[in-house]
């Protein structure tokens, strides 16, 4: 058999194991009703977006994440970035922050400050946010596990500033449930994680009533190796476990709905991650109405933030990243995306320079200043291809999420190991398709230069950074009023321990210079912690 015989024969698959005809027609997709699966933009089932203008009316937010050594240097980029364009702040926190240890705890050693910034007091939020005005600027903060206790430290520090509450802008991941799945930065069981998630919605729609209080992530599922597909329908079925228990816990749908967002990844495949933004619209406006009786448009319509896919990097030719990551932001804004980040190209290295990190910002300016992509609202609609696979995506990920029903929802699913156990056979897949030459990457197993490139180097790391932290968190703790503190802890356990909301029991923490640690600590006593 020739080659060009055996290409006709081997079938052509999208990432999702969706297979691709050579060409499509009038035809596509089988049944098509534009008048019920794509609707107007700005309408039900928001397949082509969820504003009538699109970025006419709103560009999408530029919002570069970033974190890194200490407060004042992560601060300094912020700066940098807001100084040159970016629109809002992403904020990255190291891994004893996410999971709930002060950087003197002997368990943070060696980790301060590396994967993102020390954040354990109100001092520390105060230096991160220095000469910022955040009653002008949104604020995202990627953090799950400890999410109730920056978002105190944040409301705190723009009290103090004079800033409104009630117009204080941004949001908190809080999405406890992926970390269960995916990614490991859990500190209680399910139930208690539950509950602070649910405690935020009903604290922020008092306290804060324009703060995002969820941010349903699918990036970290994408990133540990869902198919597009997966990445859908798990975080959707992650989506509906949040408002059971809200609804449970005697909120509102509309009340609390308009106010969780969501999180996905771009990837590389560029037709098929347009198509999987436009049915994930449509899949959560669907779920939003004939599960949750949604009433209110704004309940319907999923929000979602971008970024672009940071295991797709790759260490070898690391220029050629600034390719990958501009096809994945394209994806993002043909998508309709309502903010964006891009990943630098250095980042399979380390952490990102000034100069790429700007280089990663400037990608989304020429898109939206030089690409006319963002002159119409949804500017693939109608191509048979895109429309096909829209509908596609859509049917399998409803499918995917039946059958997360069908075992008991999705925290019984991840107790039964569904959804790990499903990504990582996924992951398996694409794994052994690189090894064995049928999915190519560019410079790792295919036109690879190997002994002629110059690979940047990463931003360093300051190694004293870490024992000025800790001296820093000594100073906090011997000017407090040690009463007063230990009087906050003692009323939060005692919150914790009953049904009392949670979150203004952390504030009032904070407000009493208790640090992030020592919260995360009283609540350990109370609730324990997950052992998988």
């Amino acid at each position: 058999m020739t080659d060009s015989a055996a290409s006709e024969a081997r079938p052509y698959r999208s990432t999702s194991g969706i297979e691709i005809k050579p060409v499509y027609g009038p035809g596509d997709p089988d049944g098509f009703d534009a008048s019920t699966q794509l609707g107007e933009p700005g309408g039900y089932p928001y397949t082509r977006g969820i504003h009538p203008t699109g970025y006419r009316g709103r560009p999408w937010t530029m919002r570069q994440y970033a974190g890194f050594g200490s407060a004042e240097e992560t601060n300094r980029r912020f700066r940098y970035l807001l100084d040159r364009g970016q629109t809002g702040l992403s904020v990255a926190f190291d891994l004893p922050t996410q999971i709930g240890y002060d950087s003197d705890d002997p368990m943070a050693a060696g980790e301060v400050g590396r994967v993102g910034v020390p954040i354990d007091s109100t001092d520390d939020m105060e230096t991160l946010l220095d000469g910022i005005d955040l009653g002008q600027v949104s604020t995202s903060m990627t953090i799950n596990a400890t999410a109730s206790i920056l978002l105190a430290l944040y409301e705190t520090v723009a009290r103090r500033r004079g800033s409104d509450p009630r117009r204080l802008r941004g949001t908190v991941q809080n999405d406890i449930l992926k970390e269960y799945i995916a990614r490991g930065t859990y500190i209680f069981p399910p139930g208690p994680s539950m509950r602070l998630v649910t405690d935020t919605f009903a604290y922020c729609r008092a306290e804060l009533p324009k703060w995002n209080t969820i941010s349903i992530s699918g990036y970290h599922m994408r990133e540990a190796g869902a198919t597009a597909v997966q990445e859908v329908a798990f975080t959707v079925a992650n989506a509906i476990a949040y408002c059971e228990a809200a609804l449970a816990a005697g909120l509102v749908f509309d009340e609390f709905a308009p106010r969780l967002s969501f999180f996905f990844a771009a990837h590389g495949n560029l037709l098929e991650e347009v198509a999987k933004f436009r049915a994930a619209r449509r899949v959560w406006a669907q779920v939003a109405r004939e599960r949750f009786d949604a009433r209110e448009p704004r309940s319907m319509a999923m929000r979602f933030h971008v970024q672009t896919g940071g295991s797709t990097l790759t260490a070898q030719q690391p220029d050629v990243n600034v390719v990958r990551t501009t096809l994945q932001a394209l994806a993002a804004v043909l998508g309709g995306t309502q903010s964006l980040h891009t990943n630098a190209l250095d980042e399979a290295l380390g952490l990102p320079t000034p100069a790429t990190a700007r280089l990663a910002l400037r990608t989304q300016q020429v898109l939206k200043s030089e690409s006319g992509v963002a002159d119409t609202v949804d500017p693939l609609a109608g191509s048979y291809y895109v429309e096909s696979l829209t509908g596609e995506i859509f049917e399998r990920a409803i499918a995917e999420i039946a059958a997360i029903d069908a075992r008991g929802g999705t925290i019984a699913a991840l107790a039964a190991g569904y959804q790990p156990d499903a990504i990582g056979d996924a992951a398996y897949d694409v794994q052994r398709a690189i090894e064995a030459g049928d999915r190519i990457i560019v410079g790792l197993n295919a036109f690879s230069d190997e002994g002629d490139e110059q690979r940047p180097a990463p931003q360093p790391i300051d190694p004293e950074l870490e024992a000025r932290q800790v001296q820093r968190i000594a100073e906090v703790r011997a000017r407090r009023d040690a009463s007063a503190a230990a009087g906050a802890v003692q009323a939060l356990e005692f919150a914790a321990s009953g049904t009392e909301n949670v979150v203004p029991r952390i504030r009032a923490c904070v407000e009493a210079g208790v640090t992030l640690g020592e919260i995360a600590h009283a609540l350990r006593r109370v609730w324990g912690e997950h052992r998988p």
